[in-house]
């Protein structure tokens, strides 16, 4: 009973993320953390996007409080969301 109260689990990271015990991770694993950090890209890009969709919203007045002029702002948000 002793060698088996020793053994443990490692914890990983993500669901499906265990180590083996050769301490690789498994062909799931690795695909969670791409799969993550391709939705993490996706959801920067987003952001980026919706910021810059914002800009092109904003009054005169606003645009002035933070220092943008209105050919910048519009300059801005007609990029493209991957530039």
């Amino acid at each position: 009973m002793d060698t088996i109260a020793t053994i443990r689990h490692s914890r990983a990271t993500f669901p499906g993320e265990a180590l083996r015990p050769s301490g690789q991770r498994g062909f799931v694993g690795r695909l969670v953390r791409v799969v993550g950090s391709l939705a993490r890209c996706i959801g920067h890009l987003l952001e980026r996007r919706r910021g810059r969709l914002a800009l092109l919203e904003m009054t005169d007045s606003q645009l002035k409080d933070i220092g943008i002029s209105r050919c910048d702002a519009h300059r801005e948000g007609i990029r493209r969301f991957w530039e």
